[in-house]
């Protein structure tokens, strides 16, 4: 790849179909960037000692694809060497051990990629408009995302 043909670029995806590391990963990788940082959200057996059978996504994809633009917007302000931004959410069904969510960031030194998925994943928790909804054995449980400012504003 020409150096010129490397313009930062941001790679956000909703989809229902099963996240590929691999695949999130290599959107981001740069010639001028010598750290890629990722976080996988993964969905766990349990929560708070009850049986998690898998975990259900629902999104207002078109809100929540704005804001995760947002996002990379600012993470572009606050660390301008961030090359390529790729933030990938599953929706629908989400069995055990499966991602939910792949953020990846590269740069040319580590610090600001792992601030910036960092800044990702809990901006992404406490701003865009994807909900959890928890299996369990015997019922449901739709999750409250305790970072999301809307959650809290009546409070």
């Amino acid at each position: 790849m020409e150096e010129s043909e490397d313009v930062p670029k941001d790679f956000i995806k909703l989809k229902s179909e099963k996240l590929s590391v691999d695949e999130v990963s290599e959107l981001v990788v740069s010639p001028s960037c010598g750290a890629v940082s990722l976080f996988i959200g993964t969905t766990r057996n349990n929560f708070k000692g009850r049986k998690v059978i898998h975990l259900e996504y629902e999104a207002y994809s078109s809100m929540a694809e704005t804001e995760i633009k947002k996002i990379c917007r600012y993470v572009r302000q606050k660390w301008p060497s961030v090359k390529h931004i790729a933030v990938h959410h599953r929706l629908g069904v989400v069995p055990i051990t499966e991602a939910s969510v792949i953020i990846a960031v590269s740069s040319p030194h580590r610090v600001e990629s792992l601030e910036a998925v960092t800044y990702c994943i809990n901006t992404l928790k406490a701003s865009v408009p994807i909900w959890k909804k928890e299996i369990y054995e015997d019922e449901y449980s739709w999750k409250e995302n305790k970072e999301c400012f809307w959650a809290n504003s009546e409070k």
